[in-house]
């Protein structure tokens, strides 16, 4: 199974520039972790914590709302400290007979439990702003297109042609996010008019 990388999602706020992390990757990580590792009972319920934050943001959201309730924000916050206090406890260090110098070999299960830790911020942020997604797929969609091309054509021949598919590739996926169509959009940017999708 290729190994998927957790790549910050970066989101334009007016005047503000934030980091959240993809919690897609999280939830997969943790399902792996609880599928491979049924006596990690932490990680299930991550996953469910993860699901319930969401739930309850898209509740908001139906409702007009741009913030959660101070209760929702406690009870959120404790619970996601005590699962990591739990699957700390479930990881222990490993212990080492003799001194080496460095930090102790953790293992995947305990740097995931120490990410989640220290990132927990950016893990939930997409509580805090409503702006920010609950995964970036749909950034992952929209690269995926250059990925392809890239494994068909074996490369673009020159950096300029690169760029000149990747303008060409935003503004059809913009265009189409508009609820406009692709051939109509190109036809339209090529009589001078692209502006039009935004209309």
């Amino acid at each position: 199974m290729p190994q998927t990388v957790n790549t910050p999602i970066l989101i334009s706020v007016p005047n503000v520039e934030m980091r959240a992390w993809n919690n897609a990757v999280f939830s997969r990580n943790s399902k792996g972790i609880d599928e491979n590792h049924p006596e990690q009972k932490w990680a299930s319920a991550f996953i469910d914590l993860l699901l319930e934050m969401k739930k309850v943001k898209d509740k908001a959201v139906e409702k007009g709302k741009d913030f959660l309730s101070y209760y929702h924000y406690h009870k959120f916050a404790k619970k996601y400290d005590e699962l990591i206090e739990q699957a700390r406890k479930e990881n222990p260090l490993p212990e080492t007979a003799e001194k080496k110098r460095g930090r102790k070999k953790k293992g995947k299960i305990l740097a995931l439990v120490e990410r989640l830790a220290n990132y927990k911020v950016p893990v939930c942020l997409f509580i805090h702003n409503f702006n920010v997604p609950f995964d970036n797929n749909q950034a992952e969609r929209d690269l995926r297109m250059i990925k392809v091309k890239t494994k068909v054509s074996g490369c673009f021949r020159t950096e300029e042609g690169a760029r000149d598919y990747r303008k060409i590739m935003s503004y059809v996926g913009t265009a189409h996010k508009q609820g406009h169509n692709a051939y109509q959009a190109i036809k339209n940017a090529i009589s001078g008019h692209p502006d039009f999708i935004f209309e």
